[in-house]
């Protein structure tokens, strides 16, 4: 049997670097696989966990379990079958409600394959204190659901924050384990805890991004014979747009750089080729986290997501204004 975690939390609360820890820590002789939800339509994830020692399946544009499970149960099977993983591990969208990915992979039709394990939850405790999250159904369903709660990013908190989690905490009476952790890092046994009895979850109410894709599993790709493209999409309650281009194009480090910082947006998270070769960022709200690598990345894709529509024209404008020409 293939055994299975969700990796859950809000934007940016950190489910991707957290993969990249727990595939460190894989067992040789263990094979392991990843199936990817992103909002957006670009598939940023995807390409930071690309060839990292597990097969990788995507659904990209809005919630796996939209359209009656559509997209969710082709790509698991395509997973089961062809990878035949020893453990699978699950992102959902940060926007997306967990209850129907759990009773789906509790299904009977996967009941001889799957051995459904912990459901764990990342939480930036920072976000306690801001009343758009408290009040967000996702946002409280997907901790919830959660088997383990994971404080990431604890060396940025004060003693507030702490403050703040421990009275939510007891107010909400979860008695769930939590640990507070630095950068997603956690030890690869927390996988093999028991998940939670479904009965204990709330309904939820689920809301259908605008322009969910249905008809394809991976992320955009660029037409042949064109430079670049943008992908909108909508639901939830945010907007992203996300612009994917081909391997010749190149930015300048500096003005990529200005226009990460200062786009108006809540979540900026991209890969990108500069003159040094790759610069791989996310940024929640004014967290910004900045990596480069020497070699160039196969294509250049970034996506932003707001609360609120956004003056995407302009923000073009401006990335476009960063591209360079390569000698």
């Amino acid at each position: 049997m293939t055994k299975v975690n969700l990796i859950t939390g809000f934007l940016g609360s950190g489910k991707t670097s957290t993969i990249q820890h727990l595939l460190r820590q894989k067992p040789e002789n263990e094979n392991w696989a990843i199936l990817i939800n992103e909002f957006g339509e670009i598939g940023i994830d995807g390409a930071l966990l690309a060839n990292q020692g597990a097969v990788l399946k995507e659904i990209s544009g809005g919630c796996m379990c939209c359209v009656n499970g559509l997209p969710m149960q082709v790509g698991l099977n395509m997973l089961l079958k062809q990878a035949k993983p020893d453990r699978l591990l699950i992102e959902p969208t940060g926007l997306g409600h967990p209850k129907q990915i759990l009773t789906m992979l509790t299904a009977e039709v996967y009941q001889p394959l799957l051995e459904l394990q912990a459901t764990l939850c990342l939480l930036d405790a920072r976000n306690l204190s801001d009343p758009r999250c408290q009040t967000n159904e996702n946002f409280r369903d997907q901790l919830a659901a959660a088997d383990i709660i994971l404080l990431n990013k604890c060396d940025t908190y004060t003693t507030n924050d702490k403050n703040t989690f421990t009275g939510w905490y007891a107010e909400h009476g979860l008695a769930r384990p939590f640990y507070f952790i630095e950068h997603g890092n956690i030890e690869q046994e927390l996988l093999n805890k028991p998940h939670i009895n479904l009965s204990e979850l709330p309904a939820g109410v689920h809301h259908h991004a605008k322009t969910t894709r249905t008809d394809g599993l991976a992320a955009l790709k660029l037409p042949q014979n064109q430079n670049w493209r943008r992908a909108l999409n909508q639901g939830q309650g945010y907007t992203s747009c996300g612009w994917i281009f081909d391997a010749d194009t190149c930015f300048s480090t500096a003005a990529l750089l200005d226009w990460v910082r200062l786009s108006p947006v809540e979540r900026v998270k991209g890969v990108m080729r500069i003159p040094e070769g790759t610069i791989v960022f996310n940024r929640q709200g004014l967290d910004l986290k900045i990596e480069t690598q020497p070699v160039a990345p196969v294509d250049s894709r970034v996506e932003l997501i707001h609360n609120t529509d956004a003056d995407w024209n302009e923000l073009q404008r401006i990335l476009l204004k960063a591209r360079i020409n390569v000698a």
